[in-house]
């Protein structure tokens, strides 16, 4: 019979787990309790092993995931860069986020590897589940949609900024 509650009482605590790794999560931090139940019944939980890709570079990217508990490597195999081993971009762990640009662009290649560092626990969020949401709630679906593309719009300015410095570095390096 207590075997019985600790299970009950396990999984509701699973389900604030998940709720709040999702309210914790810059995209949907805008959302009511109510909207997180509804995503949170939309959302794939995962668990990788050490070393498990949770996506490979060149793939066909279909979501965004989030990271619940672990660590994950971001790599990337650079044809330019003459080396049999993949250059380490980031390190990436609890509440942080990755391959969200799936979310927006269809059929996009992933542009890195993904790697589980030790044991992690992923929830994946992906464009069927954005589909479903932005039709059944189109309101908690445009507050997702506009988070999502504060964040792009902050990732690609991040980027901009860094080709410009790297543009004049090499100018600076051409002229000595």
């Amino acid at each position: 019979m207590n075997q019985m509650w600790e299970n009950l009482f396990r999984k509701s605590d699973a389900i604030e787990e998940l709720q709040s790794i999702l309210k914790s999560c810059y995209i949907f931090q805008d959302l009511s309790r109510k909207e997180l139940s509804f995503v949170k019944e939309l959302i794939h939980v995962r668990h990788y092993k050490n070393g498990e890709a949770v996506f490979k570079q060149g793939e066909i990217g279909v979501g965004m995931y989030i990271i619940g508990r672990g660590t994950v490597d971001i790599m990337v195999e650079d044809a330019l860069i003459d080396s049999d081993e993949p250059t380490h971009v980031t390190r990436l762990s609890g509440g942080d986020f990755l391959g969200e640009l799936s979310l927006v662009e269809e059929n996009s290649r992933r542009s890195a590897t993904a790697l589980s560092v030790g044991d992690s626990m992923m929830i994946g969020f992906f464009r069927p589940d954005l589909e479903e949401i932005i039709e059944r709630n189109p309101s908690t679906g445009a507050k997702i949609c506009f988070r999502l593309s504060q964040v792009l719009g902050r990732r690609l300015k991040g980027t901009s900024e860094k080709v410009t410095e790297l543009k004049k570095q090499m100018k600076l390096i051409a002229e000595r």
